[in-house]
């Protein structure tokens, strides 16, 4: 059994391909506290060159990443999260489902006027916010995350990081095959419908997973 917390599941590499972040960024991330704490947490890894990112860094980049994207800066992102882990007792607070509820709202008075509107300037932060959380499923035991979809796969063909299957690598929500294993065949040379015929899938569905993939810089 994989522990969400201290088992090192992917390389800040992989993180960050997957995440969509650029490993500078992810970086600076992982060496930074907030709070007494590190604002992503990171683990010692067994060799030189292993993973040292958990299951639990890869949720709380995310929330991170999806703050910066909505225009909060790097140092109310710092306060805000010290605030969220004051307010719950936890190192984890941003890989915890209490940041759906009282969480975001903690996030939103350190905003201090910098997100008080978004896109259209007609729709309230919180429900932007909340609709990139809902992207993260919660365990119903302990409340903190148990997987997260990655954004850039369409929801014909939804793709999960899920600590349980494929030690940390991208698989497919409705059979919990390895993105990169779809992608390979493709790449290899083998038809769409050879492929899907393979993993049971629809050859819509390795279209749109093969195309995201390819979109997503190595």
């Amino acid at each position: 059994m994989v522990d969400r917390f201290l088992d090192p599941l992917l390389t800040t590499k992989e993180t960050s391909r997957h995440l969509l972040i650029p490993q500078r960024t992810l970086n600076h991330w992982l060496a930074e506290e907030a709070g007494g704490a590190p604002l992503v947490h990171r683990v010692d890894p067994e060799r030189r060159g292993w993973p040292t990112v958990p299951f639990v860094a890869v949720v709380e980049a995310y929330v991170l990443r999806s703050l910066r994207e909505l225009g909060l800066t790097k140092r109310k992102i710092k306060d805000a999260a010290a605030a969220v882990r004051g307010e719950f007792g936890t190192a984890y607070a941003l890989a915890t489902k209490k940041i759906v509820t009282d969480g975001v709202d903690i996030f939103l008075d350190y905003a201090d006027g910098d997100l008080a509107r978004v896109g259209d300037q007609q729709r309230p932060i919180r429900e932007v916010l909340d609709r990139y959380l809902t992207y993260i499923a919660w365990d119903s035991d302990d409340e903190f995350a148990s997987s997260l979809r990655l954004r850039q796969y369409p929801d014909i063909a939804p793709v999960i990081i899920d600590p349980r299957f494929g030690w940390g690598a991208p698989v497919i929500q409705e059979n919990r095959v390895p993105v990169d294993a779809v992608v390979e065949m493709w790449l290899a040379g083998d038809s769409l419908k050879d492929v899907a015929y393979e993993y049971d899938l629809a050859p819509e569905q390795v279209e749109a997973i093969c195309r995201a993939a390819q979109r997503v810089p190595a």
